[in-house]
């Protein structure tokens, strides 16, 4: 998510627009006039999970979510983690599945939530008991999965292009 910063965390001075020359040419960021601190704002990298379980893809329903959208499981790295790791532990965190074979798909913007996702295909066993981030998951067979136009979704295309399904894409007003 694109936080706006107003003040700088150093010096609590207010922030501005301020343009700098910078490795790629001048660059405009928000910069504290006083201690020169500069706001980044780079994108977070997130991790994302195409789960294979007892045949299927499974997709999950957010808690926090209006509607009945199902999605990857996602999730952010913690400091000293690999990847694999972290894509590891965020599907045993929020399905109770034990991951194995964990392949990377590939890396993917959402630059409207300003992050860089690292989706992975895990195959997955065990017994699925959801973490109360989420309110419910479904089975989908790959030909009657639909991907979402957006950063998971091309993820999720991805995939199933790799075993020779082609995608079907929903609307974005569309609900699963």
């Amino acid at each position: 998510m694109n936080h706006q910063f107003k003040f700088c965390p150093n010096c609590a001075e207010p922030l501005e627009l301020i343009a700098q020359m910078e490795d790629g040419g001048e660059k405009q960021r928000l910069r504290c006039g006083a201690c020169s601190w500069t706001h980044w704002n780079n994108p977070t990298p997130v991790l994302a999970a195409v789960i294979q379980y007892r045949g299927q893809i499974l997709l999950a329903r957010n808690a926090a979510w209006s509607g009945r959208r199902f999605a990857l499981i996602t999730g952010f790295m913690e400091a000293g983690e690999t990847p694999q790791e972290g894509i590891a532990r965020e599907i045993k965190e929020e399905t109770n599945l034990d991951a194995s074979a964990l392949n990377l798909i590939g890396v993917y913007d959402f630059q409207r939530m300003n992050q860089v996702i690292i989706a992975y295909h895990a195959v997955a066993d065990g017994e699925v008991k959801l973490s109360p981030e989420l309110a419910e998951y479904k089975l989908y067979a790959y030909d009657e999965v639909k991907c979402w136009p957006a950063g998971t979704g091309y993820a999720l295309a991805d995939w199933l292009r790799s075993r020779g399904v082609e995608p079907q894409f929903m609307e974005m007003s569309q609900r699963v």
